[in-house]
């Protein structure tokens, strides 16, 4: 029997205790031909390294950021996983025509729709700029993106006592976590198994149902003026 160590935050802010959760390993309702997660976070490297972990093999180059979205797929567990992985949606000078038009192919790579967002955060560099920017991404796609998010936080570079509950507090991490509905994991000492529970989790809370978003995208002339018009229902 696999156990999952998951951590919430109290109403007060404080770290609650691990919570056990048991997997007999059918982590996807058994009418799910496919689970699509698209990866979103302030780190390519840290998203990439993810995605290898989940499929258990290296499928994203953690080196070479690309300019657009790609798509990825492996079958784990006999069930069949697609990961899109997105470019740094989160950086400062990054145009908007840019954010959209990257949002509009990643919608594209995640037809029908997507099933669970994975947030990949590294706590240190973390900022109240990356929550605004991140918020904005997950609205882009719909308000019910949050809905269907997951908060996987990255093992800190250096670690030290209390250095946890220290980011716990740390404000623009912990109001994204809020945001989330307090669904979030840390990276350290996480398998692969335990990370596919928590995703097929999020899955069944909403019944196997994916975000079902129609984002229309115009580009006009050279410049790339983009007129965008996002019409999102969760289905």
């Amino acid at each position: 029997m696999l156990h999952l160590n998951l951590y919430f935050l109290c109403a007060s802010g404080a770290a609650a205790s691990p919570v056990k959760l048991s997997s007999s390993f059918e982590f996807l309702p058994p009418n799910m031909s496919e689970l699509r997660v698209v990866l979103l976070g302030n780190s390519w490297s840290q998203r990439s390294s993810v995605g290898n972990f989940i499929l258990e093999e290296t499928k994203f180059n953690t080196e070479a950021e690309p300019d657009s979205c790609l798509t990825v797929s492996g079958r784990v567990k006999e069930q069949e996983i697609v990961l899109i992985n997105t470019p740094d949606l989160l950086h400062p000078n990054i145009p908007e025509y840019r954010l959209r038009r990257n949002i509009g192919t990643c919608e594209r790579l995640s037809d029908p729709g997507p099933h669970v967002f994975l947030l990949v955060l590294q706590p240190e560099d973390f900022t109240e700029e990356h929550k605004l920017k991140l918020c904005r991404v997950l609205n882009l796609f719909s308000h019910q993106s949050f809905d269907l998010s997951l908060v996987l936080i990255s093992t800190p570079r250096e670690e030290s006592p209390g250095l946890m509950d220290k980011y716990h507090q740390h404000p623009p991490l912990k109001e994204m976590i809020r945001d989330c509905h307090y669904r979030f994991l840390w990276q350290k000492d996480l398998e692969p198994p335990e990370l596919l529970t928590r995703l097929g989790q999020v899955v069944k809370e909403h019944d196997g149902e994916h975000l079902n978003c129609r984002f229309h995208i115009q580009t006009l002339h050279s410049k790339f003026i983009v007129r965008n018009i996002p019409v999102c229902t969760n289905i």
